[in-house]
């Protein structure tokens, strides 16, 4: 069990636990000989099971794979290379290292604190509101819509403006990635059934000032003559068409580590982590095809788009998986553990 030290293809970042006078080079040269002296030395058919895995902001580039051949890791994982200085290893676990999501410090220093009790958490967000009580808590009182529904379903009709994390991916980690503010007032739009989930699931990151959901749901808003929003979304077979034919605007919000391994000639990469942070470099007038590895991330910033004005979007439903299958030109794959 390595938990955050040795990840599949990756190792764990040294910039986590800074303090006093220590630097992440310092922490990068613990890592080094840690590894060096209490895994490498293992036996090659020793398992590796690793804490977290392709997603988690606690790594670089974590494969998909959640366990692996110690071996197989030492030849694989650039990390692990036998003939490397300590110098080589430091420049390379912290170039290209992205800050890590604004939430880490902020549970950090809630749990030295002491946290709120679940039970008062439910109490207060586990509610439900009607039409006008939730749409005056969006317009009048700052609450933030978070849709937590299926990918085709917010495509299919959303409320204006609300943020789509759906519940069935990493749906903490991103809520932590993307919305800054733990005190942030959210209502929530849900399947049936999965509120009280959601709440829990919200607090286990912090956040606690869930406001109530929308009762009745999506029904509910329409049948009260609310105006609702939609996603145009398109099967990668018709992108490929459409790619073949044009010259297409095309964004990629999957990780850096992801871009890199390879990509669709000429898009544009767009990390959906530091999408608020980059709205400088797409443009209002613009139409964009969006896409991430599988198509959960692409109607994440899809929705943050729209949030912000960016209509001219049209998402590439099964992503880069889907897009692989057909014949529209990519670069030469990397292995992303080769990648530093």
């Amino acid at each position: 069990f390595s938990g955050d030290i040795l990840f599949i293809g990756d190792v764990g970042r040294p910039d986590l636990a800074q303090k006093g006078t220590l630097t992440q080079d310092d922490l990068a040269g613990y890592l080094y000989d840690s590894l060096r002296t209490k895994i490498m030395t293992l036996p090659d058919e020793v398992i590796v099971y690793p804490a977290h895995g392709a997603g988690s902001a606690c790594g670089k580039n974590m494969s998909k794979e959640t366990t692996d051949l110690l071996g197989n890791q030492k030849k694989t994982n650039y990390a692990l290379r036998a003939n490397m200085t300590k110098e080589e290893f430091i420049q390379e676990v912290t170039d290209g290292l992205l800050p890590p999501p604004q939430y880490f410090a902020q549970n950090v220093a809630m749990n030295k604190s002491g946290a709120i009790g679940l039970d008062e958490i439910l109490e207060k967000g586990n509610i439900p509101l009607d039409v006008d009580t939730f749409e005056a808590m969006a317009n009048h009182e700052g609450a933030l819509v978070l849709d937590t529904r299926k990918s085709t379903e917010f495509a299919e009709a959303h409320v204006p403006n609300s943020i789509f994390i759906g519940i069935d991916g990493s749906f903490a980690p991103w809520v932590g990635a993307l919305i800054p503010d733990l005190q942030q007032p959210i209502v929530f739009i849900a399947e049936e059934g999965r509120e009280e989930e959601i709440v829990t699931r919200l607090s286990r990151v912090g956040y606690d000032n869930t406001l109530g959901f929308l009762k009745g749901g999506l029904a509910a808003w329409k049948a009260a003559g609310k105006e609702f929003d939609s996603v145009k979304s398109i099967p990668a077979t018709e992108f490929a068409a459409e790619f073949e034919s044009g010259d297409l605007k095309v964004l990629d919000v999957r990780k850096p580590g992801e871009f890199q391994a390879e990509h669709i000639e000429d898009a544009q990469s767009l990390p959906l982590d530091y999408i608020s942070e980059n709205m400088d470099k797409v443009d209002k007038d613009t139409t964009y095809h969006v896409h991430c590895a599988g198509g959960y991330r692409s109607m994440i910033a899809a929705s943050i788009l729209k949030s912000r004005g960016f209509h001219n979007l049209v998402d590439i439903a099964g992503g880069f998986k889907a897009i692989s299958e057909t014949d529209i030109p990519t670069t030469d794959y990397v292995c992303p553990s080769t990648l530093k």
